[in-house]
């Protein structure tokens, strides 16, 4: 049994899928995705996260619909809120009838106008908190460390809260209105054409949501997301959620007991459970899209990337290596996933050791979307071991650092001629030598590495 276990598990990642047949390449690769997304939900934290965004929902969604309704209110289609949120609520059946009622209810009372500046900036903090909280949730499943700006943040808020319901609501009526249409009626009743018109009616939900779920998936992260990558992810969470909905709303209808047990209360927690439920849906897709475009990370069998120091080392040396000779040769910047890419490693890998850099004052990222990065510093006055003292100290901090150990002398008298030797070695050898002129530590040179132009976009 163990050696059944052992070939299928060489034949799953072991296997270089340049080597196999088109098809057989692409189920391997869907099954080593399966595996990680089911992974990372066994790890639990898609969990945690899901019940954390159910919580800021429950707090935020009468705000978030308040603002929505004054803007949709200025273009006449505030009338849509309540069969949108009968649509999302389908499943609950009756009580998400129930539930939506009250929602519109509560909505309708308040008068964002009479609020005052008090009140109307807690509740834009209260809306703004929700799309915070989200963007974190996305950001984790993208491995992405570096958040937005505040005025990113800011503005790219009032984007989806002021431009977004409108775009929505605008699409969805345009699509009733053609569907409800006197040429469509005719269509219909030519066949086969008709039937075609049918499935097309039936297809236009499904194809509404994974439109929603890919937009979301491509704006939200603090990261470039492959359009077609988001689509893979869309496709599937879509499928979850009419799936899931579709099981859900049987248990609804079965569910007379729960009723009976939590009373009153009884159509709070199946409110809860489905918001549970889109969420975890929402971040299974997300993790589904993350694997397509980042199959490297596929490799990657368990838990959070680790790296030894002399990894970092030489992580950081070829880091430096390629930012100061794209920076000499007049050629575009590197960015974390054009070096990620160069490199063979993981993202999260390069993005650790130029957060490292970047700390150390080494490197600064520029203000483009994404960053690159460029020398911070003249590059002939700085010596490569302060590249490696950067990412040696990365993890150091005001709570455990080296001067905090106890003295030995033997300890550090070893620790002393080990970094003498280091900086004997080094001495005199600058990012420049390294980058422009290939010089080694010694005064070597060095045979040089063939020219190429960094991808400034990748990723």
């Amino acid at each position: 049994m163990r050696n059944l276990k052992s070939q299928v598990t060489g034949a799953i990642w072991d296997v270089d899928l340049a080597s196999l047949p088109a098809w057989a390449g692409w189920f391997v690769r869907l099954v080593r995705i399966l595996i990680a997304v089911v992974r990372d939900f066994g790890d639990g934290m898609l969990n945690l996260r899901a019940m954390s965004l159910v919580y800021a929902t429950l707090l935020s969604l009468v705000p978030l619909l308040a603002v929505s309704f004054s803007v949709l209110k200025g273009f006449g289609v505030h009338n849509q809120i309540e069969p949108m949120l009968l649509e999302i609520l389908a499943p609950l059946g009756a009580k998400g009838v129930e539930i939506t009622e009250y929602i519109i209810a509560f909505v309708e009372k308040i008068k964002v106008g009479v609020l005052g500046a008090v009140g109307l900036g807690l509740l834009l903090y209260t809306v703004v908190s929700l799309m915070q909280k989200i963007e974190r949730s996305f950001n984790y499943t993208w491995h992405v460390t570096q958040h937005r700006s505040f005025a990113q943040r800011f503005s790219g808020y009032l984007i989806v809260l002021l431009i977004g319901p409108v775009l929505v609501f605008s699409s969805m009526g345009i699509t009733a209105s053609v569907m409800g249409s006197d040429a469509v009626a005719a269509l219909t009743a030519i066949q086969p054409l008709g039937a075609l018109v049918k499935l097309a009616g039936k297809l236009v939900p499904y194809l509404l949501i994974i439109a929603a779920f890919t937009s979301i998936y491509v704006f939200l992260p603090n990261t470039r997301v492959g359009v077609r990558s988001a689509l893979v992810g869309a496709a599937v969470a879509g499928f979850l959620w009419e799936t899931v909905g579709w099981a859900f709303a049987s248990f609804v209808v079965t569910s007379t007991n729960y009723a009976n047990i939590y009373s009153a209360f009884a159509t709070l927690i199946f409110f809860m459970i489905w918001l549970y439920l889109s969420w975890l849906i929402l971040l299974l897709g997300a993790s589904v899209a993350f694997y397509h475009q980042h199959p490297e990370y596929l490799t990657v069998r368990r838990g959070e990337l680790r790296m030894s120091n002399r990894l970092r080392e030489k992580l950081a040396l070829l880091t430096v290596f390629h930012i100061g000779r794209s920076y000499y040769q007049g050629l575009p910047p590197w960015t974390a996933a054009g070096l990620a890419q160069s490199l063979h490693v993981p993202a999260e890998a390069a993005e650790s050791v130029l957060g490292a850099l970047e700390h150390a004052a080494l490197l600064r990222r520029t203000g483009d979307d994404p960053p690159a990065f460029l020398p911070a510093r003249p590059l002939e006055t700085t010596g490569v071991k302060e590249a490696l003292d950067a990412v040696r100290a990365a993890d150091e901090s005001a709570h455990l650092d080296i001067d905090q150990l106890p003295a030995e002398a033997a300890v550090d008298a070893l620790v002393g001629d080990l970094e003498r030797g280091q900086a004997g070695v080094l001495e005199g050898v600058t990012l420049k030598d390294l980058a422009v002129s290939g010089k080694a530590a010694g005064g070597a040179d060095v045979e040089r590495l063939p020219e190429k132009a960094p991808p400034r976009r990748a990723g």
